[in-house]
């Protein structure tokens, strides 16, 4: 039989006293945000989450709120998107998800509460759980603030973004298949050294799309072990180093003929490379992107991506939400909505 894993084990492990991941694991003051994410990882490692279900229960509102008799007052959804990397109102795909939460819960007559806090302890100051409907989380979202929502009871649904220490609905794209279908057409008109370009790290969207390209790749045996940039630093425009490893490639005689993107600001960026590189788009460089930004259509010559329907991901994730705080014993669901690929001027035959 294995043995329990134990809050001293979790502070050993961490070289922190138990008192420590005591208070991390309760969600109780005095513990930094770094501090509790580090202990809320190696407690999942370690196993002991599975072995303790009870901690992932939310906790009930006392006696006094459950009693309340006005329900009239819970009529707003909070929609949870830290400002974290790119994630903010202004972006033009994140933003579209917002408007399409936002549109859905005017229709329904709800209202909409948008918090962009970053920290865990500042946001559960300003979170009055009898107040809301339930909360609609956009993008990434620390372990540690979800877990303070759950522990709260707030029934939650996440858009772009999944935990799997959090019990709840999720919603994507289908982004695996769709790159699948992308890489493939690729590989159709004649295109062998393709290359990938995207943090697989940065978010689960990201290394799906990763995957749907190893896999069309692994399919007709063209995975070789080539270099591609999958390990970015997150920086605002990344046109410099995609010069200087295409620079590196075109030295060693692998420049790639298409880059595959994994969203088109790194198509955009990957096609301004190319221009500084004396590479014409696509007779030299075939470049495709990912999520059918505006700038991808505006651009010349137009950039090939996959719609992804963002709008409707925001409307869906408030129809979740209403389906769940009606039937909250069903099983969860993670929603896939369906992308379409969009080909366009950026990406043309490989002859050689």
């Amino acid at each position: 039989m294995t043995k329990k894993v134990t809050m001293q084990q979790i502070a050993d492990h961490l070289g922190v006293s138990k008192y420590v991941v005591s208070k991390a694991l309760s969600g109780k003051k005095g513990v930094s945000e770094a501090t509790k994410e580090r202990v809320i990882q190696i407690a999942s490692q370690l196993g002991y989450f599975a072995q303790n279900s009870g901690y992932m229960k939310p906790i009930k509102l006392g006696r006094e709120e459950e009693e309340k008799p006005n329900a009239d007052i819970r009529q707003s959804v909070l929609v949870l998107m830290p400002n974290i990397r790119f994630q903010t109102r202004d972006s033009l795909y994140w933003g579209r998800i917002l408007d399409g939460i936002s549109k859905r819960l005017e229709e329904k007559g709800i209202g909409m509460v948008i918090v962009m806090e970053q920290n865990a302890e500042t946001f559960m100051h300003l979170l009055k759980p009898e107040g809301i409907l339930g909360m609609i989380g956009v993008g990434e979202i620390a372990s540690s603030m979800l877990l303070e929502i759950h522990r709260l009871g707030v029934t939650m649904v996440l858009v772009d973004h999944e935990d799997p220490l959090i019990p709840s609905d999720t919603l994507f794209a289908n982004n695996y298949d769709c790159m699948y279908r992308l890489t493939k057409h690729l590989i159709g008109i004649g295109h062998r050294n393709i290359g990938f370009v995207g943090n697989v790290r940065y978010s689960r969207s990201f290394f799906d799309r990763w995957n749907g390209f190893r896999d069309a790749m692994e399919e007709f045996e063209l995975w070789n072990g080539q270099e591609h940039l999958t390990h970015l630093e997150i920086m605002e425009h990344y046109d410099e180093p995609l010069k200087q490893w295409l620079l590196r490639r075109k030295k060693l005689r692998a420049l790639p003929t298409a880059l595959v993107c994994a969203n088109d600001s790194l198509a955009l960026d990957a096609c301004k490379a190319a221009q500084e590189l004396g590479l014409a788009v696509p007779e030299d460089l075939s470049i495709s992107g990912f999520d059918n930004i505006d700038d991808s259509v505006r651009h010349s010559p137009p950039i090939t991506t996959v719609n992804v329907p963002k709008e409707m991901l925001g409307a869906r994730a408030v129809d979740k939400l209403l389906e769940r705080l009606e039937r909250s014993k069903e099983p969860l669901e993670k929603i896939l909505i369906a992308g379409e690929v969009i080909y366009r001027q950026s990406i043309a035959g490989n002859k050689q």
